[in-house]
């Protein structure tokens, strides 16, 4: 009888030892199996005619892709003008739609505009967005923030709705960047009334700042100043559509559409007249006449870069990557009407050196850009495609 117990113990530890030792093992596998990172999906090339750089497309079939911010390094978000907020997994494609989108008037040109990941997104959750709102019968560009809660936008601030909100469809702007001292810049078109770009008296043609809560620095320009808007950083713009700030350089560039002729690269400097409508390269839509006074005039400002054509730009990073060393400190924007990307060399000082149209190949009117974390240039297409530029 002991013999057996015995052998009935021996036999119950082989068991427990071989038990433990399954589970060690299938714990190893599935830990492994976490920790190896799924491969990426082979996304489709794109001919494009530029030597030494791929040209790979993500996704398509969106409404236009206005605006586009990294949230992570591999979520990608996307607003689309007619509404629509989505989120693209950059490694396998998976296109995700979110809920609590804001109620926007796409009237003409505007609609749900750009969006960015607010500087201290990471610990506060804060995306930031611009899109127009209908006020009554008109529609006015307004700046606004949400957070993102699994697959719905929540908590949503309107920070500024801009004034006066106009009838027209065009000229809304508008895009968001970020300093390094607490501050959003966005800007407004003319919206059509060219005189209001020159009126401190409302956000016509302007370019704000703001507190990332939405509250005016004390050290705006025109702050306490009578008949006039303390949100205003600078003022005379027609319709900027891209708008960045450089933390290297510590500058802050716009680029912006002229009429027919006269597209510009604006270096946006705290309280300064921008001319328009009073001086422009740019002519009548009509007819070849000039706009205005003639193309300078003292105390306003020359941009630093004029298009003759124009390009019809959509967009402006700086590029700061690693993957296209030659590229580093350029501009980049998406060009609307010429359907390529421009690249403008700068100086260490800010003055353009030269410039270069990439992927004209394509014939697509480029929309958004954005500067992925491994280096590689995202962009958007009116056409509803994403696309990626990476080495060869």
């Amino acid at each position: 009888m002991a013999l057996v117990l015995c052998v009935q113990l021996l036999y119950c530890k082989a068991m427990i030892t071989s038990f433990r030792g399954l589970a060690r093992l299938t714990s190893l596998l599935i830990f492994g199996l976490a920790a190896t990172p799924l491969a990426a999906v082979q996304f489709p090339e794109v001919d494009q005619g530029y030597p030494g750089v791929r040209v790979e497309q993500l996704s398509t079939g969106l409404g236009v892709p206005w605006g586009m911010t990294f949230l992570a390094p591999r979520q990608l978000l996307i607003t689309e003008r007619g509404g629509g907020v989505r989120l693209l997994d950059i490694d396998s494609g998976n296109l995700t739609k979110l809920q609590g989108a804001p109620e926007v008037d796409a009237r003409g040109q505007g609609g749900l505009m750009d969006v960015a990941a607010g500087p201290d997104y990471a610990n506060d959750g804060w995306i930031y967005f611009t899109f127009s709102k209908s006020v009554d019968s008109a529609a006015a560009t307004t700046l606004a923030r949400a957070r993102l809660r699994e697959n719905r936008l929540d908590d949503w601030q309107e920070l500024l709705v801009t004034d006066p909100a106009t009838d027209g469809g065009r000229h809304f702007g508008s895009r968001i960047a970020f300093d390094d001292q607490g501050h959003v810049f966005f800007g407004v078109g003319d919206r059509g009334e060219r005189p209001m770009a020159q009126d401190l008296g409302n956000h016509i043609g302007s370019i704000m700042r703001l507190r990332l809560d939405g509250s005016i620095p004390p050290d705006n320009p025109f702050v306490g100043k009578p008949q006039a808007r303390d949100e205003i950083w600078s003022y005379g713009h027609r319709n900027p559509q891209g708008l960045l700030f450089d933390q290297v350089s510590q500058r802050l560039w716009s680029i912006e559409h002229g009429p027919r002729g006269g597209d510009e690269i604006n270096l946006v400097i705290k309280g300064r007249n921008y001319g328009w409508p009073v001086i422009s390269h740019g002519k009548e839509y009509w007819g070849p006449l000039s706009i205005g006074e003639g193309t300078s005039k003292p105390g306003m400002e020359q941009p630093r870069k004029v298009y003759i054509p124009s390009i019809a730009p959509g967009s402006l990073i700086l590029y700061r990557g690693e993957a296209f060393p030659a590229w580093r400190g350029s501009l980049f924007a998406g060009a609307l009407k010429l359907r390529h990307i421009n690249r403008v060399a700068l100086s260490a000082d800010g003055e353009v050196l030269t410039e270069e149209r990439l992927l004209e190949d394509l014939g697509e009117r480029i929309r958004a850009l954005v500067q992925g974390p491994q280096g590689w240039i995202y962009f958007s297409t009116d056409s509803g495609r994403i696309l990626r530029m990476r080495p060869d």
